[in-house]
C-alpha cells in the first residue's frame, strides 16, 4: 500500500488507517452493539491487507476500543503504529466531561498506556478544544509527554487555524485530525492550506460520512440499525430531507467506482486524498469484510471527468 509521511514525525503511513471509534460499541456516542472478536479479526485484517496504524481514542466505548487495540495487536509481529487521544474524560456513572488540565492529561495517558498495551505511543493527540481556555495548558502537557518518551509525536484533532496557531507558539504541531468528506468541506478554505504552509500532517476523519457514502447504506438498513447507534438520533445526515440527498450521492460514487471495480465508499475515500493537504484518510472498520471494500481505496485516482462529475452533482443540488 502507498504510504506518505506524517508532518515532521519519521512515521509513513498507509493512505488508509483503521479508524477504532465503532469498535467502542455501545456508550452515548456509540455505534450499536460490536463483537469483540469480530473487531480483533477486522484489525488483523486490516494489518495483513498493509495498513499500518490504528487511530482510537480513551472515549470510545468509555476504554473498550483502546483495550480491544491492544488484544489485537499483542500477538502481532507486525506492529503498527496506534495514534490515541486525551480530553474527554468520564466520571463514575459514565458522564463525559472535558479536562485539558495537565494532571487530567497525565492521568489519561497512563491509563492508555496500559489498555494499549504498548510502553510509547505513537502520536497522542488532543481530542477536542475543550475547554478553549485550557488549550495552553494541555499542550504544554503533551510536549512535557514526548520529552519524556511517553509518547513519541503530538497532534491535535478538530481545531481551528487560530487554535493552532496558539499551540504553535508553544511548540510544533506533527498533525491535525479534522473531518472530511465529500458533503462536508469547510476546511479546504483556511485549515488545510494553513497545514499545508506549516508541514503539519492531515489525518482526515468521516471520509465516508459515517458511512452514509459507504456503498450500503440504504434507508432499510437505517431503519434496522441499533437504537444505540449515534447515527440514528443524533446525526441530522441521516435525516431528511438530507438522507435522501446522500443517497443519491451515494448512488453517483457507486457509478463512478463500478468503473475501476471499485465501491462507493473506496470512491469517497480516494475523492479525499486527492487533496494535496491530506496525508492520509481514517476509515471505520468494524467487521474483517468491510475492510476488503476500503482498503484498496489509496490505489484509485479518478479522473477529471470523475471530479466533474461530483461536482456538477452538488452544483444540480443547490440549483
Amino acid at each position: 500500500m502507498k504510504k506518505r509521511l506524517l508532518g515532521n514525525s519519521d512515521m509513513n503511513l498507509s493512505l488508509i488507517g483503521f479508524g477504532a471509534w465503532a469498535i467502542g460499541g455501545e456508550w452515548t456516542w456509540g455505534w450499536g452493539v460490536q463483537d469483540d472478536n469480530d473487531s480483533i479479526a477486522a484489525i488483523h485484517r486490516a494489518l495483513d491487507r498493509g495498513i499500518n496504524w490504528i487511530d482510537t481514542a480513551p472515549v470510545y466505548g468509555l476504554g473498550r476500543s483502546e483495550r480491544v487495540v491492544g488484544k489485537a495487536i499483542k500477538e502481532r509481529r507486525d506492529k503498527p503504529y496506534v495514534f490515541t487521544k486525551c480530553s474527554m474524560v468520564w466520571d463514575q456513572r459514565s458522564k463525559v466531561s472535558n479536562s485539558l488540565k495537565r494532571e487530567s492529561i497525565r492521568a489519561e495517558v497512563e491509563a492508555s498506556l496500559s489498555r494499549l498495551g504498548v510502553d510509547v505511543i505513537d502520536l497522542y493527540q488532543i481530542h477536542w478544544p475543550v475547554p478553549e481556555q485550557q488549550i495552553e495548558e494541555g499542550w504544554e502537557t503533551l510536549a512535557e509527554l514526548k520529552r519524556e518518551g511517553l509518547v513519541r509525536n503530538i497532534g491535535v484533532s478538530n481545531f481551528s487555524v487560530e487554535q493552532m496557531e496558539r499551540a504553535q507558539k508553544i511548540t510544533t504541531i506533527t498533525s491535525l485530525q479534522p473531518p472530511y468528506n465529500l458533503i462536508r468541506r469547510d476546511i479546504e478554505k483556511g485549515i488545510l492550506p494553513y497545514c499545508q504552509e506549516k508541514g503539519i500532517g492531515v489525518i482526515c476523519y468521516s471520509t465516508m460520512a459515517s458511512g452514509l457514502l459507504s456503498g450500503g447504506m440504504s434507508r432499510e438498513r437505517l431503519e434496522k440499525m441499533d437504537p444505540s447507534d449515534w447515527r440514528k438520533t443524533k446525526n441530522d445526515l441521516f435525516q431528511e430531507p438530507a438522507l435522501s440527498r446522500c443517497l443519491k450521492l451515494q448512488d453517483l460514487l457507486r457509478e463512478i467506482g463500478s468503473q475501476y471495480g471499485r465501491t462507493a465508499g473506496e470512491t469517497a475515500i480516494a475523492w479525499t486524498l486527492r487533496n494535496p493537504a491530506i496525508t492520509a484518510a481514517i476509515v471505520g472498520m468494524r467487521r474483517p469484510e468491510q475492510v476488503e471494500g476500503v482498503f484498496r481505496a489509496g490505489e484509485m485516482n479518478l479522473s477529471d471527468t470523475d471530479i466533474k462529475k461530483i461536482e456538477a452533482f452538488f452544483h444540480q443540488r443547490e440549483g
